[in-house]
């Protein structure tokens, strides 16, 4: 099917988070799945999820290497909405291979070793839970990072085979987030009430000083513009 995306976002750009939500959900039924890593963002979209489609498909990519936190709240998610979380796990046979030829920190001795484990880690896994879908959802903002500014609530995804990529929230702030949370009383990492407003595997994320960038405790050892893991190309 053709999609007129100027319209498209034309339409949405002033409408909620729900009715984006809403129209994808229609729109593909169940080839579209969110792709959830718990951060407050996402736990946001699950619960405007739960409420137009119960069972809309989530699924999370399980690094091997996140913090017990995530875990923590992955659960309380699935116990309170009643859901499956689909979780895709890296390939064996490449994570041993990594590990044994250049250690468990080569990730932090250049910006091509963290995009290796991150690819092997992370994309991998997505481009499989992909598979057979026509479109998939994301917790991204605007705000988030320079590399995000950009972000339309739908696009295209070339990167994975013209898909399409809904961003229901693109236009939100981190103060609508956390509202959201406390008046809908949604469950969330407890590690953002430790200074973490974004959270990754446990070995790449840390928490941030006042006044920091949002994205400051991601692999902090690098420029803000190398900031992605490849998930969001």
């Amino acid at each position: 099917m053709q999609y007129d995306f100027s319209a498209l976002n034309g339409e949405f750009e002033k409408k909620p988070a729900e009715m984006v939500l809403g129209w994808a959900l229609k729109e593909f039924g169940d080839k579209v799945a969110f792709a959830s890593s718990f951060g407050a963002e996402d736990v946001v979209v699950i619960d405007l999820l739960s409420k137009i489609k119960p069972m809309a498909r989530v699924f999370t990519l399980d690094t091997g290497r996140l913090n017990e936190e995530t875990y923590e709240v992955m659960e309380r998610i699935r116990s309170k909405y009643g859901i499956t979380i689909e979780s895709y796990f890296p390939d064996r046979v490449k994570i041993e291979e990594l590990e044994r030829q250049k250690g468990f920190f080569s990730f932090r001795e250049s910006v091509e070793n963290r995009k290796e484990c991150c690819g092997i880690r992370k994309v991998e896994p997505l481009n499989r839970a992909l598979t057979g879908l026509k479109a998939w959802i994301t917790g991204l903002r605007r705000e988030q990072a320079v590399t995000r500014t950009a972000i339309q609530k739908i696009e295209v995804d070339e990167a994975h085979g013209g898909i399409l990529k809904i961003n229901p929230l693109a236009d939100w702030s981190e103060k609508q987030v956390w509202d959201y949370i406390k008046v809908n009383k949604v469950p969330y990492n407890r590690l953002h009430d430790l200074g973490y407003p974004s959270i990754g595997c446990a070995p790449c994320t840390r928490g941030i000083k006042p006044g920091e960038d949002v994205r400051a405790g991601r692999w902090w050892w690098e420029n803000p513009e190398n900031k992605e893991c490849g998930l969001h190309r």
